[in-house]
Formats: C-alpha cells, sequence, structure tokens
C-alpha cells in the first residue's frame, strides 16, 4: 500500500537462462568527450536454462570509462533460440571501476511474434560474471516478479 514504508508489492526473482557470451579483441576507440570509450565485440556463445540457444557473432559491448571513474555497459546482440526465434539483446549497467562480480544489468529483449513474447514485456536483472582472461562473459538472467502467477512456469496455475 502507498505510503505503508513496505512499498505494498512483494518482489520475487526467478533464474530464466544464462547467457555465455565469447568476446573478441577489445578495439580501444581512446578518449571521446564523454570519457573512454572502447568496444569490445561479442563473437558467439551459448543460451541455456528455460530458454536454449546461440549468441549471433557481430554484436557488440561499447563500453565508456567515464570522468568520474564509473563505467558504463552498453551492449547490443542477437540470440538465437533452438525453436530458430532470434532475440535482439540489450544489456546496460553502470558500475564502480572496483566493483567485485556481480555486476547487476538491465537486460531488455525485443522479440518478434513468433519468438518467447513474454521477454518482450517481463522486467529482468542480469549478474555479469567476466572471465578472468578477458575472453567471456557469463550472465545470468532473471525474471522480477510482482507477487502475480509466473507466467513462464509449466503447467496449471494451482500446480507452481
Amino acid at each position: 500500500m502507498p505510503g505503508d514504508g513496505g512499498g505494498g508489492v512483494r518482489l520475487a526473482t526467478a533464474h530464466r537462462f544464462t547467457i555465455e557470451a565469447r568476446l573478441g579483441p577489445v578495439v580501444d576507440v581512446g578518449r571521446t568527450p564523454t570519457g573512454h570509450r572502447r568496444v569490445i565485440p561479442i563473437v558467439g556463445g551459448t543460451v541455456r536454462g528455460r530458454l536454449t540457444g546461440v549468441v549471433l557473432p557481430g554484436g557488440a559491448d561499447w563500453n565508456l570509462e567515464r570522468a568520474d571513474g564509473s563505467h558504463e555497459l552498453w551492449a547490443r546482440y542477437e540470440i538465437r533460440l533452438d525453436d530458430g526465434a532470434v532475440v535482439s539483446v540489450t544489456n546496460t549497467a553502470v558500475h564502480d571501476a572496483a566493483a567485485a562480480p556481480p555486476i547487476l544489468t538491465s537486460p531488455r529483449f525485443d522479440v518478434g511474434d513468433g519468438g518467447p513474447v513474454a521477454l518482450r514485456t517481463g522486467a529482468f536483472v542480469g549478474a555479469l560474471y567476466p572471465a578472468p582472461d578477458g575472453a567471456s562473459v557469463r550472465i545470468e538472467v532473471f525474471e522480477v516478479l510482482a507477487g502475480a502467477p509466473d507466467p513462464l512456469a509449466e503447467g496449471p496455475p494451482g500446480d507452481r
């Protein structure tokens, strides 16, 4: 209830899938008016969990080290699910340079009518874990649920 100090909404998360993205060599753009820009190519990978598929090559993270030392992540890439549906992913975050993993991200999904439409309308959070060698990242994707039935759960509502 508004004004009760508790927010009136119970939030929970449900793990949906894991993205393992392989990264190419960093392209150092250099100093720009907004900070130090690096482009990190996304060259492939896998998706596993409640959704399965592959990360398509051709995306990138346009990483920015800002003047205050924080880092801005803005990644755009596509995944192809095993059923053939293509999902466009935009994943963003701002974090302290010294932040320990996981780095919390805000993934958004653009899905065609033949794909999992629930990705289009849900609220999601990612937990990003960079590999020590910098060659890949793992992103655990969770849906944020607000006291409503789970739209991706299997079986009738009474069995969830």
